[in-house]
Order: structure tokens, then sequence, then C-alpha cells
């Protein structure tokens, strides 16, 4: 039955590729084949192509601003999957949508929206259940499910035909437009995502289409099918919404008659045996490493083995836009160490190590006077780390004080135990994990190491200086760095290629080389039957590359513990040196002013009495007295309210927990009013001398 290529593509479960297709009716140009553009736009009636793969080249993006872009996959971002609010009616409509696969990333979460009963159990309603593969369970197809919050770890089956309400949980991780394709796009659906990160480049040739965009975006994907036409040996990449007709054949044709080109992560998975084996080139890649461009150039090459080779992810030390690296664990250029900066006590915990202790130099103060305990830390002061007795984690270290344990748990400690330099003598001070100073950590050792030597001495991340280049290689990109720091250890898959005549031979890294090629024959090999030495290659690789490798590395370490809530940060006068203050009299001696004893004139004694009464309402005393409420004037009593109020209480009990006295503060605007009052007295007595008083 004839239908549309666009219905073809909808309709077709990739697990059944390769199918081949006939066409029925369409447009076409003079030939049977017609390109533009790298892309068949154009066929004749009667023409066969066997379709390898269906893929997604793009999305259409659209925001909910009315903005509508078309992102290509490798665009250089990150995005955070939105749950799907529409529910999968049943396991088989889950196992038919998604890719599911024993890699982390084909896991896909969801919860019921009932209870949900099975041979091993029952799944409560609301409770996460991981798909993690599929099976067969007595003769019926299932698929391998597991609780993601119980312990011990419950482990059971769904059949396909299992019916119910399934949600998708939320997903926290970031994923790249890729990852997306390959595997989160559910079949027949779209996705709601929204920006996380953004890696585009600063001096790339077209701006960012979502530079300025934050909301969500609806990812619509734009499908294409890779074929193979019968008497050519290229792949031909057709749209998926070219206005033909076609027909499945694939009962009525033999596909051996087509030719079977591969991807490099396509042989990778061969079987072992199938090595070593000549392929030729078909499609060479367009931007590849100086290295590698052998394979540009050849026309057959030998792919010796598929291996998990290690590498050492390594970015550079310096402000601004870091470059990343890959360098191979058998690196033959030397590193001596670069000092380490630590941002806080507990990344002073976390880099202890159980081969040296750690010497560090505080570059900012930090106040701990209201921590018993606790040491303040000045600019300048020299701490050391001891030595881990073990290789446990900072939890049980025996640097981290103890306070006790819960239910059998050992609770980690809020302060750092260490040793502070005072001369030639070593104090033991403890320093709060929260402390956000910086450290800077002092190097002694001034040998060499390898990159190796490196990753198994020396806990990660780990700074370090190339001190003598690679010279086997025409250009060390590491030596122009000013300093790396080494992150993490990790495995990458490779093949081992080289040219007919071995002259070159190198490791060619397979997710990050797009090169199309189809086997041909075994190859013999050396008379001496041995492999011949790859060498590696220092990559560099994209921001999109770089968080792509390291999305988990961090996922099992804990945060930092938090401060006190009646922490308060130092600020700059408190961490000043305050001068000595003299001893303090007697307060039961001490004059409240030292003008109380003077005599007073008689004319004033009734301003001067007021004057104390509007003091004793008004002040801030270091005595917690009770309100008195002045009886002179409504103003005033209005005035002293209004003063009450503007006066926050913490402020007060601060000011009075800092600095105890005697004396009473008497605000501006009365040491005004108290002066205009003596003044107005003492005109007054000059002008009716010898008169009565008439008021």
């Amino acid at each position: 039955m004839a239908m549309t290529l666009n219905d073809f593509t909808r309709s077709v479960d990739p697990g059944s590729l390769p199918r081949i297709l006939q066409i029925q009716s369409g447009i076409y140009v003079q030939g049977s084949v017609y390109e533009m553009y790298g892309r068949e736009c154009c066929f004749a009636n009667g023409d066969l192509i066997k379709v390898t793969e269906i893929r997604i080249t793009s999305f259409i993006a659209e925001g909910s601003n009315g903005i509508k872009v078309d992102l290509p996959l490798d665009y250089p971002g990150l995005f955070r999957i939105l749950t799907d609010s529409q529910p999968y009616h049943s396991i088989q409509e889950i196992s038919d949508s998604l890719q599911i696969s024993s890699h982390r990333r084909g896991q896909p979460v969801f919860y019921t929206g009932s209870d949900l009963k099975h041979q091993d159990g029952t799944v409560k309603k609301g409770a996460n259940f991981l798909i993690t593969g599929h099976g067969v369970d007595g003769g019926h197809e299932c698929v391998d499910c597991e609780l993601t919050q119980s312990e011990p770890k419950r482990c059971f089956t769904l059949r396909l035909s299992e019916q119910g309400k399934f949600y998708e949980c939320d997903d926290s991780q970031f994923y790249t437009l890729k990852e997306l394709a390959e595997w989160k796009m559910s079949k027949g659906r779209t996705r709601t995502v929204t920006k996380a990160k953004s890696t585009h480049l600063e001096n790339a040739f077209l701006p960012d289409p979502l530079e300025d965009y934050k909301g969500e975006l609806i990812l619509t994907p734009v499908h294409e099918i890779e074929a193979i036409m019968k008497f050519r040996k290229d792949v031909v990449l057709i749209p998926a919404t070219l206005d033909v007709e076609v027909v499945d054949v694939t009962e009525q044709h033999d596909s051996a008659v087509f030719a079977q080109p591969l991807s490099l992560m396509e042989v990778f998975k061969k079987p072992a045996e199938e090595f070593p084996v000549v392929a030729e080139v078909i499609a060479s890649p367009v931007h590849v490493a100086e290295e590698f461009s052998f394979i540009s150039h050849s026309k057959h090459i030998v792919i010796h083995r598929a291996f998990e080779a290690k590498r050492v992810i390594a970015s550079e030390i310096r402000r601004g836009k870091q470059r990343r690296f890959l360098v191979p664990i058998n690196y033959k250029g030397r590193f001596k160490r670069h000092p380490r900066e630590f941002p806080t006590a507990y990344d002073l915990g976390m880099a202890q190590s159980s081969t040296e202790p750690l010497h560090v130099v505080a570059t900012r103060a930090f106040e701990s006077d209201c921590f018993q305990g606790q040491s303040p830390v000045q600019v300048g002061d020299q701490f050391l780390i001891k030595k881990r007795a073990n290789s446990s984690s900072i939890s049980s270290s025996s640097s981290i004080s103890s306070e006790g344990s819960e239910n059998g748990v050992d609770k980690i400690s809020d302060a750092l135990a260490c040793f502070k330099f005072e001369g030639k003598n070593h104090d033991a001070v403890q320093i709060p994990m929260y402390h956000e100073g910086c450290f800077i950590e002092v190097v002694h050792d001034k040998k060499q190491y390898t990159i190796a030597d490196i990753c198994r001495r020396f806990p990660l991340p780990f700074n370090i200086k190339v001190s003598v280049r690679d010279l086997l290689v025409k250009e060390d990109i590491l030596a122009g760095a000013s300093g790396l720091q080494v992150e993490e250890e990790l495995t990458d898959p490779h093949l081992l290629v080289s040219t007919l005549d071995l002259s070159e031979c190198w490791e060619v890294p397979v997710s990050r080389t797009n090169v199309t090629v189809q086997l041909q024959q075994g190859w013999q090999g050396l008379a001496t039957g041995a492999e011949p030495t790859g060498h590696a290659v220092v990559e560099e690789i994209g921001e999109d590359s770089y968080y792509t490798l390291r999305r988990y590395a961090a996922a099992n370490l804990q945060p930092p513990p938090r401060p006190p809530k009646n922490f308060r940060p130092p600020t700059a006068n408190s961490l000043r040196v305050k001068p000595p203050r003299p001893n303090k009299p007697n307060r039961a001696s001490s004059p409240k002013s030292p003008h109380c004893n003077s005599p007073k004139p008689e004319g004033i004694v009734a301003s001067d009495s007021f004057s104390k009464q509007r003091r004793k309402t008004i002040a801030v005393s270091s005595e917690k007295r009770p309100s008195i409420t002045p009886t002179t004037s409504p103003s005033t009593e209005k005035v002293a309210t209004v003063k009450s109020k503007d006066i926050p209480q913490d402020s007060v009990a601060d000011t009075v927990d800092e600095d105890t006295h005697d004396y009473e503060y008497i605000d501006e605007e009365e040491l005004d009013f108290i002066r205009k009052k003596f003044h107005e007295e003492a005109v007054l007595r000059n002008t009716v001398k010898g008169k009565p008083n008439t008021f």
C-alpha cells in the first residue's frame, strides 16, 4: 500500500530497519537521481532505496513570545526537560515511544496514577520506578524495572501489555540537543524544555538565536532519512517532507545487493573477531585534527581493533574563557605541580591526601570570636593539614573534629582540625568549614611527573604545569597553557586506525570523528603478526563535549555545611586592630556627667530638670530602664515615640552586647534644644535685671 514518505517516517519502527522502499510517484528531472545541497530531492518511478536510519537533524523551537527558530543538533547549549503532562496508557506505548537501553540516559523514570499490581508485588500510587531494559518473562515481552526510593534495591518486571496511566518524573539533568534527539524525544510527541546554560562561542560568526530568551521552548523534531541507492555506494540523505509516495518491498528484494556504509561507532560495536579489517572511506570528515588528516587523503584504511582508551580531562587555569583538553594517559610530556586555590576550609578537607600534608596560606581574613574553640584567620596565616590516616572520605577523616553520632552514624563536624604556624611552633586550631576565605597552596615538591603518576598519587582535582613538552608531536598544545587543572580520569571509545602501508597509525576517537566507511575484507597483517603501535593525540574539546563528559562527575559529592543561623559576616571595621581601652572607673562613683556636681544658677533649675526628663525619654542606655513618658507637652511625647520606632531593636541589642559603658547618648536635636533653652534663659536674665520673673 502506497504512503507518503512523511507517513512512513512517523509509522515505521526504528528497530525494524533497514527497510527497502520503491518509489511509486513523485517529481524528478531527467535522471533517476538528482542531488541538491547534499540532499536527495527527486526520484523516478521504480527507484529502490534502502532506508538504514531515520534521524532527527534539527529542531524547530517555539517560544511563548512567538519566537520560532531552527536549531541544529550541534547548537552549543544545554537544556533541562520539563515533564510531559500527558500520560502513557501502557508499557507498550512507552517501549514504542522512547529509546530504552542499559545506558543511563536510556532509562526513563515514571510514576503511576494508581496502585499497580504485578507478579512480584504492588507498586504504590505515586511511587517512582526506573525502566532499565527489555526482557522476556514466561514467554512474554516485558521491561525490567527498579524502584528508585527503596532500600534495599527492589527490582521487578512489567509486561508490555500492562495498562494504566504512567507519568514522567522530573529530570534534573542537563542535555544537549543531540542527546535529546537520541534519547529523550518521544515518538509522535513534542518536548518542552528550558535553556539551562549557553556555551555559545563569543567569537562565533552567527549570533545566538536564544541569547535573550528565558522562557519555555517547545521542540518539534525535523527528520531526515539516511538511505542507500541500489547502484551507489555513498549514503544519500532524503528530507522526510519530500513529496513522493513509496511502497515497502522489503520482503520482495534482497538487501545484500545494497552497499552497507557504517559510521565509526557502528564499527566500534562489531565483534572483536572481525578485526583487523580493511575499510573503504566513503565520507571523509570535514573538520578533523591534523594527525587524522590521513583518513581524508586515503581511499582505504586498516582498522586494527576497538578499545576503551584512558583519557584525562584537564582545564586551563585562567580568567575568562577556559580551554578544555582530553589528555591521553600515555602522554610523554612531564609536569610540575602548580599551587591550588581553595575557596573554603571544606575544600581543604576534601583535598587531603594520604601521601603528604597540605600547606596553605590564607589570603582573606575571617573573624570567629563568637564561635567557641574556633580560630580566627588573618591574611598571611599559614596552616598545615596533616595527612589522611586512610583513603576514606572526608566524613571519616581524622582531621575533622568529631561531634558524636546519631543512630550509629557519625556526624560531620563544622570545623577543620589543622595546625597553625606560630613562629617555629605549630598550634592545633580549628577553622570553620564554611569559612569563605581563600587559601593558596605552598608547593615544596619540585619533582616532575607524568600524567599517569599524577592520577595515581594525588587526589583530583589537581593543578599542574607542563615542564617538558611531548617531543613526539609537532605542536604540543598543552605547553602553551599557563596552568592546568586535572579534573577527572575516564575511558573513551577509540579505534586503532592506520594506512595500508602503516606509515600513519593513530588512536581515533569514535564519538568525535564523523567518518563513513564500508568494510571490505580482513587484513592479513604483518609477517610477524604483531600489532602496530598507535599514537595518541591531545584533543581540545568544546564546552558541549566537556559538560557531556563531566555530567556525572560530582553527583555523589556533598555540599559544605551551612553557617549558623545567627552568623554575621565580618565587616571591614571588625577586622581592624582596635586600640586598647582605659580601665573603667567604678560605676557606683562614676558621675553621669562631668558637670553634675558643679553649682547651678538658680534661674535655670527648671530648665535643667526639664532637660533631664527629656534625656531619660530618648536616651539609649547600657542598662534597661523603664520608659518615662514626658508630661511637659504633647509634641515631646510625639517626638519620643517616633524616635523609638526608628531605632531597630536588633541594632540596640547588638550595640549593648558589643560595647557596654556608663554613659548616656543624647540625640543631636535634643542637644541643640538644650543649648537653645540655656541661651533663652541667659538673654532673659540680662534683659529683666531686678524685675520679677513673669513666667
